[in-house]
């Protein structure tokens, strides 16, 4: 029989201040803290305690600099397009900068960066299929029908051969 992974398990990353990246995921990202080694410097969060004991780990020790990028990004699935909407405003307001806010076809996704500057995204499912790559911008400001009224018209238009927003090339 042939071996197989099941589900992704966790990921660490490095931290340079772990009480600043502390506040970050627990109070901007709603994750909960499930554990914690102080001596070593390791905390352990996740976004279903009762079922997973940790999704995600903050490690001090974070030597590259800020500008330099170790993570491609860390992605945080999220169950309706409503939680997206909400955690864009909840980053907005808290003045975290943004990379770009776009719909995948197959999801909508809010990229951001952490204190250390790494990429991470909070996205949800659409339930529609398109090839990737496929990033068109969106508003999160209009009303949820709205959005996927045209997150539809993108799909149909552009769901079989993907699709780049002209405009997020010049980013």
């Amino acid at each position: 029989m042939e071996p197989r992974i099941a589900s992704m398990g966790h990921v660490g990353i490095f931290v340079d201040d772990v009480d600043r990246s502390l506040k970050f995921y627990q109070e901007l990202l709603g994750l909960t803290l499930t554990d914690a080694d102080e001596e070593n410097g390791m905390y352990f969060f996740s976004s279903r305690p009762d079922e997973e004991h940790h999704e995600f780990l903050v490690c001090r020790g974070r030597t590259a600099p800020r500008d330099v990028r170790l993570i491609q990004q860390i992605s945080f699935r999220c169950p309706s397009l409503e939680d997206v909407i909400a955690f864009w405003e909840r980053l907005k307001a808290a003045g975290v900068e943004f990379d770009r806010v776009v719909s995948h076809g197959n999801a909508v996704g809010v990229y951001f960066y952490d204190p250390d500057h790494n990429r991470c995204e909070v996205y949800w499912l659409t339930g529609l299929h398109a090839r990737q790559t496929f990033l068109a911008q969106i508003d999160l400001s209009r009303p949820v029908d709205e959005l996927m009224i045209e997150i539809k018209e993108y799909v149909v238009e552009y769901g079989e051969t993907g699709y780049v927003d002209p405009a997020l090339l010049r980013n």
